[in-house]
């Protein structure tokens, strides 16, 4: 019973914490710990709001996993389990149809600005982006470091080595990998470090950072240098109602805060790939440079399964294609974007 009283105690106490007159606090979810590099750059953004707002809006962080999760971020936000949260549509199975599969449209570029830039190209040339976001409004859109195949045991030195190994990609490059003979799987990144080590994977297309941020350096033995393209994505938001509640002034704090929280989100990004780069060459991770005609092979088929990705959204009535022609289009022969294609 005494135990039962002290924890009614600490509820009732949380309950009656009172915000100081004039201070407004909104909570912060991910489902990664506070030392992810995706967290530091959460870090940051939140010093910026405070410094910016004179202490009058507050973001309360919860790590881990506390209150949202990878799937069901964006529901959860919209339905207020926190104020603003990390959302991965992504890895959404209903109602992001074309944002999951326009992650498959970046061919040719390789810095996070670009894959930010040409987001945004997209999402201004279709409505259907502001259609699969409706309730939520964007805080962030996130790019990353270009990824390459990291293995458990078996290097893959050429497309036939896929061939039979269970492989852990993204939504875009499933068929690619089917196709080449793999067996691909979709899961959270946050699940693929236990796969490894039971081997349930035998691989996994992630970028350098991973070795340290998520540790595969203890599970995984090989890196290939395969390039393969990366696409952004919206990637922090919060409820549009909780967003109309703020006043103007936290309102526009919030919007600066959007280039704050994208420029953090891109310094962590290289930084962590450095840093993961250098803890696999300390744990004896094994580098292999990917031939050239191979690179060429994977990026004439990757082209291709986008091309077909984008024309399979007909079923859901949206016009994918279009989409696609944008971004091709949009991205020169140096990787540069340029918007190019009409707005909605």
């Amino acid at each position: 019973m005494k135990l039962w009283a002290v924890l009614l105690a600490l509820i009732l106490a949380a309950c009656s914490k009172q915000v100081p007159p004039g201070v407004t606090e909104l909570v912060y979810a991910t489902p990664y710990a506070p030392t992810h590099p995706f967290s530091r750059a959460d870090q940051s953004w939140m010093d910026f709001v405070t410094q910016r707002s004179n202490g009058t809006l507050r973001i309360i962080p919860s790590w881990s996993g506390a209150l949202i999760s990878s799937e069901n971020s964006m529901l959860e936000l919209r339905h207020g389990v926190a104020d603003i949260g990390l959302i991965t549509p992504i890895y959404v199975r209903g109602g992001a149809h074309l944002i999951r599969l326009q992650s498959g449209f970046y061919s040719g570029t390789t810095n996070f600005a670009d894959q930010v830039a040409l987001y945004r190209c997209l999402a201004a040339s279709s409505a259907q982006f502001d259609r699969e976001l409706a309730g939520l409004k964007v805080l962030a859109v996130q790019g990353g470091s270009l990824p390459g195949i990291v293995s458990t045991s078996k290097p893959v030195l050429s497309l036939e080595d896929l061939k039979g190994l269970r492989v852990r990609g993204p939504t875009e490059l499933l068929g690619v990998l089917k196709e080449l003979g793999a067996d691909p799987v979709n899961m959270p990144m946050g699940d693929v470090y236990s796969a490894l080590a039971k081997g349930v994977l035998d691989g996994v297309v992630a970028p350098l950072d991973t070795f340290r941020s998520l540790h595969f350096a203890e599970v995984a033995h090989h890196y290939i240098g395969i390039r393969i393209p990366r696409g952004a994505y919206p990637a922090r938001a919060m409820s549009v109602a909780r967003w109309e509640q703020l006043s103007a002034s936290h309102r526009q704090i919030l919007e600066e805060g959007i280039a704050v929280w994208e420029r953090a989100l891109a310094e962590q990004t290289y930084q962590a790939q450095a840093d993961g780069e250098k803890v696999a060459h300390a744990e004896g991770v094994v580098f292999t440079d990917f031939p050239q005609d191979q690179q060429q092979r994977f990026d004439a088929l990757y082209l291709d399964f986008a091309a077909r990705n984008a024309a399979s959204l007909a079923d859901y009535g949206i016009d994918g294609s279009a989409v696609f022609a944008v971004s091709r289009a949009s991205v020169g022969a140096d990787g540069t974007v340029s918007c190019s294609g009409g707005s909605h």
